[in-house]
């Protein structure tokens, strides 16, 4: 479920998107809903000044709780700010569980690099030694390697009028003009983490 799928900008019409949704979700179960970005639609109530984000994250609260006939379904959710979740979401019942899952390691970025070649105009890849250089990249960052790499021979294509494969050597030269978003999100993290350390949520992230 994106936000496009829920949020609205008329008045009471974003609380029936969500709840034709859950409704949908217990109608097929077993089934499994999976909200993305979902601190947009479970922020803290005490950061929200108008009524209507309130009345959304009551609605959500309702949909995930204890009264709601929910059997069947598993309820998960994606943020990379976990820190602005209403704290009754991370009640027993609800999205109790908290995964911290880290930057892909080399053998990932491996693995992503390999995907993003298929299908392309790409030779003697060495993955390997790209992947190395990519220390700390996120899976769009890797993607923004690869598309650093082809536009830099789009131009010598269209003047030799052929297409002009990408290497690893090309990826390596991107590589150093693309800079990991994931430090930003860690020291993020830790700046939020102090408020945050008695509920013991975010140990994981701090010892990454």
């Amino acid at each position: 479920v994106g936000l496009h799928q829920v949020l609205d900008m008329y008045i009471g019409e974003s609380e029936q998107k969500l709840h034709r949704i859950f409704e949908l979700a217990r109608k097929a179960a077993p089934s499994v809903l999976f909200f993305d970005e979902i601190d947009a639609l479970a922020a803290d109530r005490r950061d929200l000044r108008g009524s209507a984000g309130r009345t959304l994250i009551n609605q959500f609260l309702t949909e995930v709780g204890e009264e709601a006939e929910n059997e069947g379904i598993l309820i998960l959710g994606a943020t990379n700010a976990p820190w602005h979740l209403d704290s009754a979401f991370l009640r027993p019942g609800r999205f109790d569980r908290l995964v911290f899952v880290p930057p892909p390691d080399q053998v990932a970025r491996e693995k992503i690099l390999r995907i993003h070649a298929r299908e392309k105009p790409v030779v003697a890849l060495e993955e390997s030694a790209v992947a190395k250089k990519c220390e700390g990249f996120s899976g769009a960052d890797l993607r923004a390697v690869f598309d650093r790499a082809t536009e830099s021979k789009l131009e010598e294509a269209m003047k030799k009028g052929k297409i002009i494969p990408v290497t690893g050597k090309d990826l390596l030269k991107s590589a150093k003009l693309v800079k990991p978003s994931t430090r930003k999100w860690f020291v993020s993290a830790k700046n939020h983490h102090p408020p945050a350390h008695h509920s013991g949520f975010y140990d994981s992230t701090l010892k990454s």
